[in-house]
Formats: C-alpha cells, structure tokens, sequence
C-alpha cells in the first residue's frame, strides 16, 4: 500500500487543491481530491474502502484540514526551489 500527496497552487495560496492517491500493486485504488471533499474509488475494492473512509467524519476533518497544514504551511518554503525550476 502506498500514497502519493500532491498539491497544486493557482494564483498562489488563493486556491490551493489538495490530491492523496493511494496505490496498490501499482494500481491506483483510492484518491481524495479537496475540491470534491471526499474520497472517490477508482475500482471496485477501492469502492469499499472510499465508502469506509468517508463514513468516518474524522478522517475527512483531517484531509480537509490537510490544504492548509501541508499545502499553504509549506508554500512559503517550496516556493523559490519551484520558481527556480521553471
């Protein structure tokens, strides 16, 4: 089992989405997106687990709260190695 969290900045920290792919057997099974708000299963097992995950109102709390701790907290400190790169 493996997840991969991307953020992705437009306009700056104005609107900012926050993605978590979970994976296995380099299948992707599970994703959350913040502008749906909830995870989404991509097959049939990941259904379930999509289905288990947003019955859980913590969990939700925790990825919706996910945008500003991970993404807008470490903006500040991408931001130059992500300009340089361009």
């Amino acid at each position: 089992w493996m997840f991969k969290s991307e953020c992705h900045f437009i306009n700056g920290t104005e609107k900012v989405r926050y993605v978590v792919r979970n994976f296995y057997n380099g299948e992707e099974l599970v994703r959350y997106d913040s502008d749906v708000g909830r995870y989404v299963g991509l097959t049939p097992f990941g259904e379930k687990v999509a289905l288990n995950w947003n019955s859980d109102p913590a969990e939700l709390e925790h990825r919706r709260a996910a945008v500003n701790t991970v993404c807008r907290n470490n903006y500040e400190a991408s931001t130059p190695f992500l300009v340089e790169r361009r």
